[in-house]
C-alpha cells in the first residue's frame, strides 16, 4: 500500500512542479503589472551575486550555470527570456499609466544592432549554417540583449524616490558581495577560480576572478563616495494643492521649500564601510584590467566634485590607493615568469621574447587582424572562427576561434565596419548622456548617475583587452551601468540627449518630483 502511494507521489511530482511554476509565473506577472521594479531586483541579484566563470578552477566536474543556453532549444539563456517577460510587464504597466518610456539616445543604436544580427542570421541560412550558431553568445547577440535591459530599467524606475531606492540597493548589493569576497579571502583561501595559483604557480589568493564582481564593487564604491563627499541636498521642494472654491474653476499649486533630512549616522557608517570594502575587494582581485579600470572609475568620481574638494580627496586617496595597488602588483607581477620591470610588467604576457616563439597574445591579435583586413566590410560572420586559432593554447577547446581578447577587435572580426560603426555610435551616444548626467543631476540622484558613468569607465580596459561581449553576465552588467545615468536623468526630470523629445507623460501622482 505504501509503495503504491509513493509511486503515485513520484509520478505526479513533475506535473505538480509544472503547476506550481505556472502559478508562480501568474503571480509574478500580476506583481510586475503593479510594481515592475519588484521583479527587476531579483533579476539584478542573479547577475550581481552569481559568478559566470569557472576558468582557473581545478574542479573535475563543472555544472552549467544560469548563464548557459543548456540544450540550446530556446536559443538564449532562460534568464534573458525572463528579463524579456519582465520588460513586457513593465511596458503594459506603463501603458496603464498612459506614459511613454523616458528619452534614451541609445535606443536607435540598439535597434541597429538588432537589424545587423537579423542580417547575419539571414546570411547564415543562405550559407547553410544553423541559425542557432549565428545567435550564439560567441557572436554579438549579447549586445542586442543589452537594449531590452536598458529599456526595462527606464520603465521600472520612474520617480525620484524609486531612483534613490535603486541607488541604495546597488550600494548594499556591492557591500554584501565585497564582504563575502573579503571573508572568503581571509578564511577560506579566496576564489577557487584562481588561474594564477592553479595554472601559473603564482602564490596569491583572489577575492574574485570574475571582472563583474569588481564592476559591482565599482558602482557601489562610486555611490558611497558621492554620498560621503558630494554635495548635500539642503532644501527640497514639496508640492501641495490648496483648496479653492468651486466657482473659481481653477486649482492653485503652492510649492514650499522644506528641509529634507539627510542620511543618519548608521547610513553614513554603511557608506564608509562600502567605500573601504569595495576598494579592497577590487585591489585584491589581482586583475590588471580591474586595477586600471578602478583608477579610471575613481577619476570619473573625482571630476564630479568641485576643484578644492577634488584636490583634497586626491591628496588623501592617492597614497592609499597607490600603495595598495603597488603592493598587489608586486605580489602578482613579481612572481610572473618573463615579467619585466616598471610599467611594462603590466603587459608581460603580451611581450615576445628575443628568442623563441612569439607571445600567444600577440599571435592571436595578428591572426585576427589578418582576417579583419581580408573581410573589412562584412566580417567573418557572427558564427565564424578566425584562421589559425589552433596555434593558440587556450583556443584548444570546442569554442576555439570564436572569441578574441579584445572587445573592439571581436566586433570588427565578426561584424566588420557596420559593427564598428554601431559600436562607435553607441559609445558616443552614452558620452553625450554622461556629460549631461555629471552636470545637471541634483545631489540625491548624483550618486546613481555617477556610478553608471564610473562603471562604464571601469570596463574600458576589459573592452580593449578582454572578452566582454561573448559573456552573458558581462554584457548584462554593462547594460545596467549604461542605464543608470538615464534612470537618474528621467527621475530628475532632465531630458536625456535625443534627436526627438519623448518626455514622460504620467499622471501627477506618479510624475517625477
Amino acid at each position: 500500500m505504501f509503495d503504491t502511494f509513493l509511486q503515485y507521489v513520484f509520478t505526479s511530482l513533475p506535473f505538480a512542479i509544472v503547476v506550481l511554476l505556472a502559478l508562480a509565473g501568474v503571480l509574478a506577472a500580476g506583481l510586475g503589472l503593479v510594481w515592475p521594479r519588484l521583479l527587476v531586483y531579483p533579476y539584478l541579484c542573479v547577475f550581481f551575486w552569481m559568478s559566470s566563470t569557472t576558468y582557473g578552477s581545478l574542479a573535475v566536474f563543472v555544472t552549467p550555470g544560469v548563464y548557459s543556453r543548456g540544450s540550446g532549444l530556446l536559443l538564449f539563456p532562460v534568464v534573458l527570456w525572463t528579463m524579456l517577460g519582465v520588460w513586457c510587464c513593465a511596458r503594459v504597466a506603463a501603458g496603464f499609466r498612459r506614459g511613454v518610456a523616458p528619452a534614451c539616445n541609445l535606443r536607435p543604436w540598439f535597434w541597429g544592432w538588432a537589424a545587423l544580427l537579423c542580417a547575419h542570421v539571414g546570411a547564415a541560412v543562405l550559407a547553410g549554417v544553423p541559425p542557432r550558431e549565428a545567435l550564439a553568445p560567441s557572436g554579438f547577440s549579447n549586445i542586442v540583449w543589452m537594449g531590452p535591459l536598458v529599456a526595462l530599467m527606464l520603465l521600472a524606475f520612474r520617480t525620484r524616490e524609486e531612483a534613490v531606492e535603486l541607488a541604495r540597493f546597488v550600494m548594499l548589493a556591492g557591500l554584501v558581495r565585497a564582504l563575502y569576497g573579503l571573508g572568503r579571502w581571509v578564511a577560506f583561501g579566496g576564489d577557487p577560480n584562481n588561474v594564477y595559483a592553479n595554472m601559473n604557480a603564482i602564490r596569491i589568493r583572489l577575492t574574485f576572478f570574475d571582472i563583474n564582481d569588481s564592476l559591482l564593487c565599482m558602482m557601489a564604491c562610486a555611490i558611497a563616495a558621492v554620498g560621503l563627499f558630494g554635495p548635500r541636498p539642503a532644501l527640497a521642494a514639496s508640492a501641495s494643492s490648496a483648496a479653492v472654491a468651486p466657482a473659481s474653476g481653477s486649482a492653485r499649486v503652492v510649492k514650499a521649500a522644506i528641509p529634507r533630512p539627510g542620511p543618519g549616522p548608521a547610513w553614513r557608517a554603511l557608506e564608509w564601510l562600502t567605500l573601504l570594502a569595495t576598494a579592497a575587494c577590487i585591489v585584491l582581485s589581482y586583475r590588471r584590467s580591474a586595477w586600471i579600470g578602478f583608477v579610471c572609475g575613481c577619476a570619473v568620481v573625482l571630476l564630479r566634485f568641485p576643484l578644492l574638494r577634488r584636490i583634497q580627496l586626491a591628496l588623501a586617496a592617492l597614497p592609499l590607493v597607490g600603495g595598495a595597488l603597488g603592493y598587489a602588483a608586486l605580489s602578482r607581477l613579481g612572481q610572473a615568469k618573463g615579467s619585466s620591470s616598471g610599467l611594462a610588467s603590466l603587459l608581460y604576457d603580451m611581450q615576445s621574447r628575443r628568442f623563441g616563439p612569439e607571445s600567444e597574445r600577440v599571435l592571436e591579435l595578428k591572426l585576427v587582424l589578418a582576417d579583419i583586413l581580408a573581410r573589412p566590410f562584412t566580417g567573418i560572420g557572427a558564427w565564424g572562427r578566425y584562421t589559425g586559432y589552433q596555434q593558440i593554447s587556450w583556443q584548444a577547446n570546442p569554442d576555439g576561434g570564436l572569441f578574441v581578447h579584445s572587445g573592439i577587435l571581436h566586433v570588427a572580426l565578426k561584424a566588420g565596419l557596420p559593427g564598428i560603426a554601431l559600436l562607435a555610435g553607441t559609445v558616443w551616444a552614452f558620452v553625450l548622456a554622461a556629460r549631461q548626467t555629471l552636470r545637471s543631476l541634483p545631489p540625491e540622484l548624483l550618486g546613481l548617475g555617477t556610478a553608471g558613468v564610473a562603471a562604464v569607465a571601469f570596463m574600458i580596459p576589459d573592452v580593449l583587452i578582454g572578452t566582454p561581449f561573448p559573456q552573458v553576465r558581462t554584457t548584462q552588467m554593462l547594460a545596467v551601468a549604461l542605464a543608470l545615468p538615464y534612470v537618474a536623468l528621467a527621475a530628475a526630470g532632465v531630458p536625456a540627449p535625443a534627436k526627438r523629445s519623448t518626455h514622460v507623460r504620467l499622471r501627477p501622482d506618479v510624475a517625477p518630483a
